[in-house]
């Protein structure tokens, strides 16, 4: 028996970062990039590590490379605390695991920290494989709960729930993550999740360039201090990002391109406003903008997403930001 999940990457469309704030986002799965995970029966559990976690360099140059790109631990971190996270579920609602051994291996081709969810992508990847291998229904409401723990509670790193929403759901879906709209099931909390039909979605396209990335756990930090201490202009900033990601389920309803394209545009800009962004990335924004495109934030920064009119204002746009290195693709979900 042999198990294969795939996770896709994903982008904010409008809303984001709010999803950690009690705030409202809408997002799109990006299937052009994927992580996979396989899993299979072995004699003993083992995880084999993928191309990210190698070992043999040819250079110092390289080593360094690639330290910046994956850390020190790549992706076996991830599916070691995923093993445990579900587990400890398992044990915890008493769903019997049967006693067989399994070998697990990943690969990701999604361009690593330009905010695109690389790392829920090969959690969800393996926690999909875990499901089928051992026959646990986890409620769907409940999966990016849990893979928010793996990340949050295992390895300490800062995130929301937004990412993992759509990752599980997939396609293009609504979240309010109110206090108010906030419900316990099976020990863990979850929002409301809305899937909106994608037909809805106007023409979009997706840049990234990654070396003018910043890893995620990083970029959120100081938002987030200033957040809990009531610091007056974050807490505004995540109120008015919640309120855009509700106009935007609006103008998406509604046929209403102008309004959707001012709510991606004011996310980007209300963003601006709190955090301290590196210039290349303001760069991005700045350039693709400059064709008449709209453009935001795809996750935590690296990558942005936005709307373009007709084909030409595309090829106008894919010509600028490619001056400046970045790849430029039409998003597939």
């Amino acid at each position: 028996m042999i198990l294969k999940h795939k996770a896709f990457a994903r982008a904010g469309l409008v809303g984001n970062p709010s999803d950690g704030y009690h705030g409202k986002t809408i997002s799109i799965i990006i299937r052009n990039f994927w992580a996979e995970a396989v899993l299979y029966e072995w004699d003993t559990l083992e995880i084999l590590p993928g191309k990210e976690n190698q070992n043999r360099f040819s250079t110092v140059h390289d080593l360094v490379k690639d330290v910046k790109l994956h850390g020190y631990y790549g992706g076996v971190r991830l599916v070691k605390a995923t093993i445990k996270k579900f587990v400890e579920y398992c044990y915890r609602h008493q769903l019997p695991l049967h006693d067989r051994n399994f070998s697990i291996r990943f690969e990701s081709n999604i361009p690593r920290q330009v905010g695109l969810a690389g790392s829920s992508a090969i959690i969800t990847a393996t926690l999909r494989c875990l499901m089928d291998f051992y026959d646990i229904d986890i409620p769907m409401e409940v999966q990016p709960s849990l893979i928010l723990s793996v990340e949050n509670d295992e390895l300490g790193i800062t995130a929301g729930l937004q990412d993992r929403v759509i990752q599980v759901y997939e396609g293009l879906v609504y979240m309010d993550f109110a206090k108010e709209k906030m419900r316990e099931m099976k020990g863990f909390s979850h929002g409301v999740y809305e899937r909106l039909d994608t037909s809805l979605l106007p023409p979009l396209y997706l840049a990234f360039k990654a070396d003018v990335s910043e890893p995620t756990e990083v970029f959120h930090n100081d938002i987030r201090s200033r957040y809990r201490q009531g610091d007056a202009a974050v807490v505004q900033a995540m109120q008015t990002f919640a309120d855009l990601a509700a106009q935007g389920k609006d103008a998406l309803q509604h046929g209403d391109r102008d309004k959707l394209h001012w709510c991606m545009n004011r996310n980007f800009d209300t963003r601006r406003s709190i955090y301290q962004l590196p210039a290349g990335q303001i760069e991005m924004i700045d350039v693709a903008r400059s064709s008449g495109a709209s453009a935001k934030f795809a996750g935590s920064g690296g990558a942005i997403l936005g709307m373009y009119q007709d084909e030409s204002q595309f090829e106008q746009l894919q010509d600028a930001l490619r001056k400046i290195q970045c790849v430029v693709i039409k998003p597939q979900w």
